[in-house]
């Protein structure tokens, strides 16, 4: 079937190469590998005349499908240049290449149907920036539309509400289309046994409330055909966890599977790299799916493997449900896929943990993985920050625990960070006795004070001067990445460790020599992407 409409796409005479495109990798996405000659042979048949006749002409022999596409493209932009079908009140993202705008919207919106998620405790974003849009006011909170029918009135409220260049997508939004079960495609979400088939499960008790909970659940998934009936000799018992807003969360308790489940080695990139992409970024738009575990289905055979057990009977999922071991893997890897070649450049796909639901457009702020993210940089969450400076003295190691928890969160803004929470780490022993020493508690109060006069952190820019600062006390090594530019230097990031055992006994020299090795290697990535020398600023004369 997908071969047939493969075979009969074709991109409309007026249209854009970048939606053409879309629909031709998720086409071939489905349909597996193909050979090169055969792929440019069919992305060639649905080209329109007005490009087919100036690929005639071309000078050299295209051998390769990413260079047809990047052609075709450049010679669509120039056409849209001269022959504009947008009223010129409305702003045309720039499509001088293949990583266009209007690309990444289409193929996001056609390979996952819908934007947007209710109460949710998984939830995965399109995080957008980097793009050839003007600011506008397109902040509104989407969650309360998302529940609107399809009557007139609400496409007209979602016309207000979302930039008119994105009014032809306006459909994902429908509520309705999310509750639709997707068909099986080739990145469906495969459980992998290392063994036997794990115990089956008890069935714990219910309250009435979460007994009331559980019958609604399964009249909604068995009416969307995510859950179907199963008798199965292995079945998970289900738990309910509360939501931040006082609601009840249905999950299975996946732990005896995921015990002899291989476990999938894709890697999923840690905060740290996901905050360093925002070099050049002013305007930023973040989407938030609906529902982001239905949006994919569990492999044609392995549906049995997320049998669940509840004293109304065994079920089991057709959509990868919450709280199997791989389901980050396997969404990270989907929309890499989809987006392969505009991660870093215009989209960051990012899992998080939220409850309520924004989709945003076009914005010059935005909070991000618990930052702000603008164009001048990165900073703290302010309701987190009052949070600190409310903290009275921990008490007890949970207490202690519990702070350190949120400051290693944003040690990135702390300078020297390890040194200033050394007195502080000793309380977590067991042998240590509460309340806090003079000493403890001197630099808990400045370690909450250093949140109040914390810097926005600047995006890292590989043409500017880029300066590496080391320092270091008897337990620890520091160091600051700053650049310089036009209105002074600013920092990037603040790092810190403590010293090793081994360490403590090294001569200073010796220590501030440990410290400059160490801060190299921490901040590589940064330093090997300048355009052109580094310096490193020691406080130690002897190195100097």
């Amino acid at each position: 079937k997908s071969e047939a409409e493969l075979d009969s796409l074709r991109m409309k005479e007026g249209g854009y190469v970048s939606l053409y495109i879309a629909d031709f990798r998720s086409l071939v996405s489905r349909i597996g590998e193909w050979g090169e000659r055969a792929l440019i042979h069919h992305f060639r048949k649905g080209l329109p005349s007005r490009i087919l006749d100036q690929l005639a002409s071309h000078p050299s022999r295209i051998d390769f499908l990413q260079d047809l596409m990047d052609i075709t493209l450049d010679l669509d932009t120039r056409y849209h240049e001269r022959t504009p079908s947008f009223p010129s009140s409305v702003h045309i993202p720039s499509l001088n290449s293949h990583k266009s705008l209007l690309s990444s919207i289409d193929e996001v919106f056609k390979e996952i149907q819908d934007v947007g998620e209710e109460n949710s405790l998984s939830s995965l974003h399109l995080f957008f920036g980097n793009m050839d849009l003007p600011p506008s006011s397109y902040h509104d909170s989407l969650e309360e539309l998302w529940d609107e029918e399809e009557e007139p009135e609400g496409i007209e409220t979602l016309m207000k509400v979302v930039p008119s260049v994105y009014h032809q997508y306006l459909d994902v939004l429908s509520k309705v289309k999310a509750e639709k079960l997707l068909p099986h495609h080739a990145c469906d979400h495969h459980i992998e046994l290392e063994g036997s088939l794990p115990p089956v499960g008890g069935i714990y008790s219910l309250s009435n409330q979460e007994s009331d909970t559980l019958r609604a659940c399964f009249s909604e998934n068995l009416k969307k055909g995510f859950i179907q009936p199963r008798s199965s000799s292995t079945g998970a018992p289900v738990l309910f966890v509360k939501t931040k807003d006082g609601g009840l969360f249905l999950c299975v308790d996946y732990r005896k599977l995921n015990a002899v489940t291989r476990k999938n080695k894709y890697r999923v990139p840690p905060m740290n790299q996901l905050l360093n992409v925002f070099n050049d970024s002013s305007i930023f738009s973040k989407i938030d799916l609906r529902d982001a575990c239905n949006l994919l289905r569990i492999k044609e055979g392995d549906e049995h493997l997320t049998c669940f057990r509840t004293k109304y009977g065994s079920y089991e999922y057709l959509v990868m449900p919450f709280g199997l071991t791989n389901a980050p893997a396997s969404f990270e890897k989907r929309f890499n896929d989809i987006f392969y070649d505009l991660l870093d450049i215009y989209v960051v796909v990012y899992l998080d943990d939220l409850m309520a639901s924004k989709c945003l457009f076009h914005v010059c702020s935005v909070e991000y993985l618990g930052y702000f993210v603008s164009s001048e940089g990165l900073k703290m969450d302010q309701a987190k920050v009052q949070q600190t400076l409310n903290w009275p003295p921990p008490r007890n190691p949970k207490a202690l625990q519990s702070c350190l928890g949120l400051t290693n969160f944003y040690l990135r803004f702390i300078k020297n960070y390890s040194n200033q929470i050394s007195s502080l780490t000793s309380f977590l022993k067991r042998d240590s006795r509460f309340p806090l020493n003079e000493e403890a508690l001197r630099k808990f109060h400045q370690l909450k004070e250093a949140f109040t006069i914390s810097p926005i952190l600047s995006h890292f820019a590989p043409s500017l001067l880029t300066i590496v600062e080391t320092d270091v006390s008897d337990y620890a090594l520091g160091s600051v990445l700053s650049q310089v530019s036009d209105s002074g230097k600013h920092p990037i990031a603040f790092d810190s460790r403590n010293l090793l055992p081994a360490e403590l006994s090294y001569e200073i020299h010796d220590k501030e020599l440990l410290a400059i090795v160490w801060a190299l290697m921490h901040w590589r990535a940064f330093l090997l992407s300048i355009s052109s020398f580094f310096e490193v600023l020691t406080n130690h004369s002897s190195l100097q």
